[in-house]
């Protein structure tokens, strides 16, 4: 069984900045990578940005430049510093893990960040 334990969403000025954290406990015994998808309404899930094990990053292009992705692979946690929110950044985010043992990613239950005008 593995959960992922999403936190740091919230509702936020545009140009604010947030941290999105994720930690990963259960039967992992080896990370592939992790990252971050978001859903807004109406739309279909999207790649935000994912990190490897070995530090490889990637990042959808509306959010280059904005924010960064990072791992601590002692605590099995994923951050996203999301700087300079803008409006269309409003969604549900969800948290992805990929291990090496499970034929089929794992998501969290995705945490709300909203940015108003």
């Amino acid at each position: 069984q593995v959960q992922l334990m999403e936190s740091g969403g919230g509702l936020v000025q545009a140009g604010s900045s947030l941290r999105l954290s994720c930690t990963a406990s259960g039967n992992i015994f080896s990370i592939n990578a992790m990252g971050w998808y978001r859903q807004a309404p109406g739309e279909q899930r999207e790649l935000v940005a994912t990190i490897t094990s070995g530090g490889i990053t990637r990042y959808a292009g509306s959010v280059k430049g904005r924010f960064a992705i990072s791992i601590d692979k002692a605590k099995n946690t994923v951050y996203l510093q999301m700087n300079s929110l803008k409006p269309e950044d409003t969604a549900v985010y969800y948290c992805n893990l990929v291990v090496q043992e499970a034929p089929y990613p794992y998501y969290g239950q995705g945490t709300q960040v909203t940015v108003s005008s």
